[in-house]
This record gives C-alpha cells, sequence and structure tokens, in this order.
C-alpha cells in the first residue's frame, strides 16, 4: 500500500505526521519514501545506517557538431525552449530540457544524442525495522521529478508511506499520483485553507482519495471543518497547538517515541486510513 502525505503549502507539519505514522506501524513491512527531494528533513528525526546508495541521471542532448547543418529544427520542436539556434551556433540550457528526447530522436542528421546527466542522489538507511528511502536534488539542479520517480521505485510490498514535497505542482503530482490514499496536512489559517483546496482539486483530477489532518489545531478550525463538510473529506486526526510537540519536533525527536498516547493516536491514523482505502475500493 502506497499513502502520500501532502500539503499544499510548506511547514505544515508533513514530515511530522509522515514520521510519527510510520513509527507507529507495528507487525509488517514498513518503509518510509522522502519525496521532498529539494529539502528532505525525514532523516533528521529517523537516524539509521547508510545501507545502500544510487546516483540518479537524466538525459540532455549532446551536439556533434561535425553533423549539424545548424538547421534549427531541434529548437523548433522543443516546447521547452531548451534548444536555441544562435547564428549557426546551436546551444543546449540543460536545465530547461525535460528530456523528451524529441530533439535526437527527430534531428534529419541524427547530430544530436542523449548524454546522461547525475541530478541527485538515493539514500536508503535502516532504522530498527524502519526503512527510510531518501531523495536529494543536486545543487543547482531544477528539475526534480526523475529523483521522484526513482524514489518511488524503491516501494516495497508493505506500507510504503510518501512524504511529498509542499505546494500543488508538478514534483507534488508526481509524488501523489497512483498511490492508494493521500493524507493532507493542513493548518487553520486563511493560507492554509487556500492550498488546501488547491490540494484537493489537484487530488480529485487525479482520482487519489484523501483525507485531512488539522496540524496546530485550535479555535480557528472551524474555517477548515466548514471546508471539510462541505468537500465531503473525512477529518482524520487533530493535533493540537501544544509547546511540548513543538519541542519534541524542534529536538528532532518523534512525538510517539516518548508517548504511548501518540504512539495509540497515530495507530488509530493508520486504521482510520485502512478504513477509507477499503471504503474506496467496495
Amino acid at each position: 500500500m502506497k499513502i502520500s502525505i501532502a500539503s499544499g503549502k510548506g511547514g505544515t507539519g508533513k514530515t511530522l505526521v509522515a514520521t510519527n505514522l510510520a513509527l507507529s506501524i507495528d507487525n509488517q513491512p514498513v518503509q518510509i519514501l522522502d519525496c521532498d527531494v529539494e529539502e528532505p528533513n525525514a532523516h533528521i528525526f529517523l537516524k539509521g545506517d547508510l545501507i545502500d546508495e544510487q546516483r540518479v541521471y537524466t538525459q540532455i542532448p549532446k551536439v556533434n557538431e561535425n553533423q549539424c547543418q545548424s538547421c534549427g529544427k531541434c529548437a523548433d520542436l522543443c516546447v521547452f525552449n531548451a534548444m536555441a539556434l544562435f547564428d549557426k551556433t546551436l546551444l543546449c540550457f540543460d536545465d530547461l530540457c525535460h528530456s523528451c528526447g524529441a530533439c535526437w530522436q527527430l534531428c534529419p542528421e541524427q547530430a544530436l544524442e542523449p548524454f546522461d546527466k547525475e541530478i541527485g542522489t538515493v539514500k536508503k538507511t535502516k532504522i530498527n525495522d524502519l526503512t527510510l528511502v531518501t531523495g536529494t536534488l543536486k545543487i543547482g539542479t531544477h528539475i526534480s521529478p526523475p529523483i521522484i520517480k526513482a524514489v518511488k521505485e524503491q516501494c516495497i510490498t508493505g506500507i510504503n508511506i510518501i512524504d511529498g514535497p509542499p505546494g500543488s505542482s508538478c514534483p507534488v503530482m508526481e509524488t501523489v499520483s497512483d498511490t492508494d490514499y493521500c493524507v493532507l496536512v493542513t493548518e487553520p489559517t486563511p493560507f492554509g485553507l487556500n492550498d488546501l483546496t488547491l490540494a484537493v482539486e489537484m487530488l480529485r483530477s487525479l482520482a487519489v482519495p484523501c483525507g485531512v489532518v488539522i496540524n496546530r489545531d485550535g479555535a480557528d478550525s472551524a474555517m477548515i471543518e466548514k471546508f471539510c463538510q462541505h468537500n465531503n473529506l473525512e477529518i482524520l486526526m487533530r493535533i493540537p497547538l501544544d509547546i511540548k510537540i513543538a519541542q519534541s519536533y524542534s529536538q528532532g525527536i518523534p512525538i510517539v517515541q516518548n508517548s504511548g498516547e501518540w504512539q495509540r493516536k497515530f495507530n488509530q491514523l493508520h486504521q482510520r486510513i485502512l478504513k477509507e482505502v477499503q471504503a474506496c475500493k467496495n
């Protein structure tokens, strides 16, 4: 089973929910996959031993200047503006390339060929019975979906908790697509509600079922409750605005680690997700 964790907005507590949910599940293989590849931080809470590391590459075009006739067809084809012809000099802007392959496949002179460019790493660490897979985008690189795909290729038979990046753009869509359920973490603020709205629209366009966890729950949560009721969304869990939780988070300590009560609550969250997934299948 793949359970993605998304938020629409950064700083709402995705990693708090992802790590504590993963630690609360017993008696079955559990893996947490950190797909927030621009700034992964699950490893701050889950410290373990490195057991595997792989480099991730993507393909970009390489120009054979002896064969190029400067016709400019590749630049005309590229919808991402990654190819440009200046006078008779053909240039490739690597950071704009989406590796679609149109340029090297359709070049009439066969003057372009794919070239592997390193864009990041995927590391795997072991923390007791839990496995953490962390994707990291190389500094100076901008296209993250290939790293996210490489992380998701590590999914196992069992429970996969997939911690996504903030927002609702391409990296998030790559993260949540093909997951069985998405937990949307939000906060009771106008910004939180706005980004929750965008995230729900995104998930419905992808046909991924979802429910909501309210972090920093308090008197202002009525706006989130009203939105969930209007959109037929389950509120799966509430995490109060609590100084002890903030202190534990700031010290990199999962709240289930020293609290049987929170261990039980996150286990109940897991059980609610299982019921929601089963209900969607029926």
